[in-house]
């Protein structure tokens, strides 16, 4: 077999990872999910048998093909999302979560030739087919895919969160880099097993589902997240390495996890899809007491571009330094560098040929250019490489003369023992043109004049929220972010309607 280095070199498909791991571990467990299973042999031997069919069904390379599935359905997805790829059509996964109207824009705007939805999940699509995978093995004759490493491998949308959402599109080559079709597996060589609760339609549960077939241990899927789950799981499993999103972690903390089971195989915490709070991350090394926590970031647009960062106690609002400083600058708008301490845009560099935006050649020149892509965050790095997000480029709120820092807010909000979760907005004001916002979910009571002359001593004046609102739950959309428009329109709603 040839070596990992030169696969790595040649470049290669997902279909052609998935293929190398049946030959070598046909019997091996690759993904789990609540009672079900699947080896490797069983996902190369099913994926075949689908995009047979699907080739029967006339789907022609280059077509988008839906995947409407939910994480309980992950095994499915992914022998689907193979599936597509070896009848050479490109699969655009989407949360079964979603509302109609956002899933049937989605499929009108990739012009999806048919829809692969889980039988339990009703999909009606205009002009497109759809089926589930049981009527999809009709014994056609198997296909083993003929992809090249340049060709469309998927299609992901974005959030949404400040609009319309978009659609990314990578190539086989860059969803494959960094993964070797070689027999050795050093990836993750800490365990048998890895446990996520991305859900699917997200960049992060895609990089589970490339995880799972490069890397060591078997990937498993949580059905559901909740915190009870997520510590009997821990148990059943030994998981080495625990992926999650910030506010699951928060979630963890506040149901102490630990107190109530066994996290002790835990070796290693990634976070990503958000900045982690400084006091959640020291928290998360307390409860995980033989685990590393690590800060992935990156974005939908971005990958594989990203830096893997340990988190530092020593330095608790870093994200930590990146392993290839040259990867990552700071940049004014027009791409140029800034010095070391300055304040401006994040930039990543992407190894391999970038991404884009599907069907929009505009928004794809203002994101990406060449191998640098914006990330949409403002931030600075130190003399020593150490990289401090500032906010959001979008969610940077000007009240008055004055700049915050939503983050920053937050970060403080964090600090105080009995708050959750928190999330910081502005809201429109008559003198300042926008007011600073805070929504809570305390642990058992918080007052909110309490709680500001708490911040009062963590920030300045012009930082303080001038309205806290305490909540039972945030808004959250599919990868876990709040959705702070929809905070922000309540509120004022609120305010109106008194």
């Amino acid at each position: 077999m040839t070596s990992g280095l030169a696969a790595a070199r040649r470049g290669h498909t997902v279909p052609d990872l998935l293929a190398a791991r049946a030959a070598h571990q046909p019997d091996r467990l690759a993904l789990a999910v609540g009672a079900h299973s699947l080896t490797f042999g069983e996902w190369e031997a099913k994926s075949s048998v689908v995009a047979g069919a699907l080739r029967h069904r006339g789907v022609e390379r280059g077509e988008r093909v839906a995947l409407v599935y939910g994480t309980r359905h992950w095994i499915d997805f992914a022998v689907a999302f193979c599936a597509v790829q070896k009848a050479g059509g490109v699969p655009v996964p989407v949360s079964e979560r979603l509302a109609p109207a956002e899933r049937d824009y989605i499929l009108h705007h990739c012009t999806a030739a048919g829809v692969l939805h889980a039988e339990d999940v009703h999909v009606t699509a205009e002009n497109a087919w759809s089926a589930t995978l049981a009527k999809c093995q009709d014994g056609s004759e198997p296909v083993k895919g003929t992809a090249s490493p340049s060709d469309l491998a998927q299609i992901i949308y974005t959030s949404g969160t400040t609009g319309r959402p978009k659609g990314v599109s990578a190539t086989h080559g860059n969803l494959t880099f960094g993964c070797t079709t070689g027999e050795r597996r050093v990836k993750l060589a800490h365990s048998d097993h890895f446990l996520h609760a991305f859900p699917v339609g997200t960049n992060a549960c895609q990089t589970a589902l490339l995880t799972a077939l490069d890397a060591r241990p078997a990937g498993v899927a949580m059905s559901r997240f909740t915190p009870g789950h997520l510590g009997r799981l821990i148990e059943k499993y030994h998981p080495g390495t625990l992926f999650l999103v910030p506010t699951m972690a928060i979630e963890a903390l506040t149901a102490r996890l630990a107190e109530r089971f066994d996290l002790s195989s835990v070796v290693m915490v990634g976070v990503s899809a958000a900045a982690l709070p400084p006091a959640v991350a020291v928290a998360l090394t307390e409860a995980f007491e033989n685990a590393t926590v690590v800060n992935t970031y990156t974005s939908t647009e971005a990958a594989p571009a990203q830096t893997t960062m340990v988190f530092d106690p020593r330095r608790p609002t870093a994200l930590g330094r990146p392993a290839s400083a040259a990867d990552l600058q700071i940049a004014s708008s027009e791409g140029k560098p800034v010095p070391a301490g300055e304040v401006g845009e994040v930039w990543l560099r992407s190894p391999v040929r970038p991404r884009e935006y599907y069907a929009d050649p505009a928004a794809t020149a203002a994101v990406f250019r060449g191998s640098w892509v914006r990330m949409g965050d403002l931030g600075r790095l130190d003399e020593e490489g150490y990289l401090y997000l500032v906010d959001r480029e979008s969610e940077v709120l000007k009240s008055g003369a004055e700049k915050v820092s939503t983050l920053q807010v937050e970060a403080a909000l964090y600090e105080h023992p009995r708050i959750a979760e928190a999330a910081v907005f502005g809201i429109p004001h008559p003198v300042l043109g926008t007011a600073i916002a805070a929504a809570v979910v305390p642990r058992g009571e918080v007052v909110p004049s309490e709680l500001r002359a708490f911040l009062a001593g963590r920030l300045a004046s012009h930082q303080l929220p001038s309205t806290i609102h305490v909540r039972d739950a945030l808004p959250h959309n599919e990868n876990g972010k709040v959705l702070k428009r929809a905070l922000r329109d309540q509120l004022i709603a609120e305010q109106e309607g008194n």
